[in-house]
């Protein structure tokens, strides 16, 4: 059998637990009976029964309202609670069975079980999309074998544990990108490689997941979650919302003929090939012609299944991002490192080859580079990577690398927070924004958040020397930097002091609901009150385990127990980068040369850049000794 990914049957359950899609592939189908009545007489001796025939819709969807009676909710907590049973999904007290679930199939005869593993759950949009791969009986049986026995956990068993079995399973990434690229299509998402044009807002084409699963790619970058907004309304016991694809929002309606075409042309036959959906859409739009014919002496490569025609043109964008922790302690040094990737976009027509200088690699001492697979060459200097490459259609990212700030941070400075009483804090900031930055750099925006998720804020003093500052139940936020009043050219320092005050305690502090179950409760819309008595048990089950090697300690949010406090910067910067990487457009060629413009353009933002409170505690890595 082969080992590359193939599928066997596909799901769309809503969620009233209808099924509103199914696919089958009779052709993989074929694969599974033949391994099957291979292993027949080895493993009917051992009192083994294989299901040879996947289940009908009607039973597919009794099983899958059974397990989310059974777990909780639809993917389950992953974690074995008091009251899981033998063969359950939270009986392997493995986190990934949220995602890597099975069945119990209940025969028409209403007494013949079977068991349908491995089955890859992927929540979105108010749907359950779920992917059955094709995996070899022996392991099916080994699964069978592990899920009930009594140490099946990953600390119980050093062999034969369920991550040991998926790490031989390699239709399982396929199958979770396959779940993944359906999704997006059903809810209409696309997970796009921001390419920005300077003249223009470029068409929003979907890039892919992996451009071709049969070659390792690239995914493209998920669009950032925005900071959150300030609201008259209370927020949860969170101080940052949390994004999820849980079912609470109305589910729209499936586009099936989508679906259909989408599964045709890129899982034929149950078979992965390339699941960029930009390229299945126009194919279907434009066709083939044979105009669009490459030389006989070129060879057409996968990642580009059609060619283009229309206006030519090169957009490239480098985006980074920059991630710090701030201490302003002379003990502990600040940590920051920047992570970016050069997006691209390529109106070319024909095959013609790209070929560019990447400069500024000895300032930004790139520890990490890492290219699409559409990249044929690439030569090393001392302060230059020159590469060439044959551009796939529309967007899609270039190239990945990590590096480190070459000029200073562009937020720098300190926070204070001391408690004074029980139920009052005085505080302090003092920033220095955009300090030896110049034009053509400037700042977009600037927000400083104040999380407080164990305390109720009831009320502050004080007054910023620039910006406005709003608070909510959990937090307070300080807009420094607004959009459309941008920094350019210059730097400021921004202090801020006050008093904040908090509603007293109302009961004693104890261990409130681990953050991931809340999550878990929020995703999924059918979880009940018994839902939430699991989630308890689940936490007494984690005390429980954690009480003999490590203190009590809150679960819910690691970064803010008693003494640990922190404000969390956001920013976005334009016309540069911070590692100073850079392309120069003026040196990037074309062969057979052409006339295309080529546009550039670079932007940093904020990841998790994070000013420790001085006053207080800290978590830091501890540097090794030098004997």
């Amino acid at each position: 059998m082969s080992t590359r990914c193939s599928i066997r049957a596909i799901w769309i359950v809503n969620s009233q637990d209808a099924i509103v899609f199914s696919r089958r592939f009779p052709t993989v189908e074929k694969k599974w009976r033949s391994a099957c009545a291979r292993e027949a007489d080895s493993l009917q001796n051992n009192g083994y029964n294989l299901q040879h025939m996947l289940p009908s819709d009607l039973e597919f969807a009794s099983a899958f309202s059974d397990r989310k009676r059974r777990e909780g909710s639809a993917q389950g907590f992953g974690i074995r609670l008091p009251q899981s049973t033998r063969g359950s999904d939270s009986w392997v007290d493995d986190p990934i069975t949220r995602h890597i679930i099975s069945l119990s199939i209940t025969g028409k005869d209403g007494e013949t079980e079977s068991l349908a593993w491995p089955l890859i759950l992927h929540v979105k949009g108010g749907y359950y999309i779920i992917i059955l791969p094709l995996v070899l009986p022996q392991q099916l049986k080994l699964y069978e074998k592990l899920h009930g026995r009594a140490d099946c956990g990953s600390s119980g068993l050093e062999e034969n544990n369920l991550s040991a079995l998926l790490f031989n399973l390699p239709c399982i990434t396929g199958a979770v990108m396959v779940a993944h690229t359906i999704g997006d299509i059903i809810t209409g998402d696309s997970l796009d490689t921001e390419v920005i044009s300077s003249s223009s807002s470029v068409g929003g084409l979907l890039d892919s997941i992996t451009g071709s699963i049969g070659i390792s790619g690239i995914s493209a970058r998920a669009k950032p979650i925005a900071a959150p907004a300030t609201a008259s309304s209370t927020l949860g016991a969170s101080a940052v919302s949390v994004a999820t694809d849980g079912s609470r929002n109305t589910s729209r309606p499936i586009d099936k003929d989508a679906l259909y075409t989408f599964i045709s042309s890129s899982i034929p036959f149950g078979t992965p090939l390339d699941l960029n959906f930009s390229n299945v859409s126009a194919i279907k739009t434009q066709g083939f012609s044979s105009s669009e014919l490459p030389p006989i002496e070129l060879k057409q490569p996968a990642w580009k299944p059609y060619l283009y025609k229309g206006k030519q043109r090169i957009l490239f964008t480098i985006h980074e991002t920059i991630n710090a922790a701030m201490y302003d302690r002379e003990e502990i040094s600040d940590s920051i490192s920047i992570s970016g990737q050069v997006n691209c976009r390529a109106d070319l027509e024909g095959l013609p080859d790209v070929s560019l200088p990447l400069s500024g690699l000895k300032n930004a001492r790139v520890e990490i580079l890492s290219f699409h697979h559409c990249v044929q060459a690439s030569g090393h200097g001392d302060d230059k990577q020159s590469i060439m490459f044959s551009p796939p259609v529309g967007n899609f990212a270039l190239m990945y690398y990590q590096g480190l700030c070459v000029s200073d941070p562009p937020v720098k400075g300190f926070y204070q927070l001391s408690m004074v009483s029980e139920d009052e804090g005085a505080f302090l900031f003092k920033l220095r924004l955009m300090e030896g930055y110049r034009a053509p750099f400037s700042m977009e925006f600037c927000t400083v958040l104040m999380p407080f998720p164990h305390r109720r804020v009831a009320s502050f003093d004080g007054n910023p020397s620039t910006g406005t500052v709003s608070m909510t139940e959990h937090f307070m936020e300080w807009k420094i930097v607004t959009t459309g009043r941008g920094i350019t050219g210059r730097s400021i320092e921004v202090t801020f002091s006050g008093t904040i005050k908090f509603h007293p305690r109302t009961t004693q502090r104890g261990f409130s609901l681990p953050r991931f179950s809340r999550d878990i409760i929020e995703e999924d819309s059918d979880i009940e009150e018994d839902a939430y008595n699991n989630a308890l048990n689940m936490e007494e089950n984690l005390m429980e385990k954690m009480s003999k090697e490590l203190e009590s300690v809150d679960l819910e949010e690691p970064f803010c127990w008693e003494a640990y406090n922190y404000a969390k910067v956001s920013f976005k910067i334009l016309g540069g980068t911070l590692s100073e990487m850079s392309i120069d457009s003026k040196s990037v060629s074309i062969y057979p040369a052409v006339k295309a413009p080529i546009e550039l353009s670079m932007q940093a933002s904020s990841g998790d850049y994070i000013l420790w409170n001085t006053l207080g505690r800290c978590p830091s890595a501890i540097s090794p000794k030098v004997q």
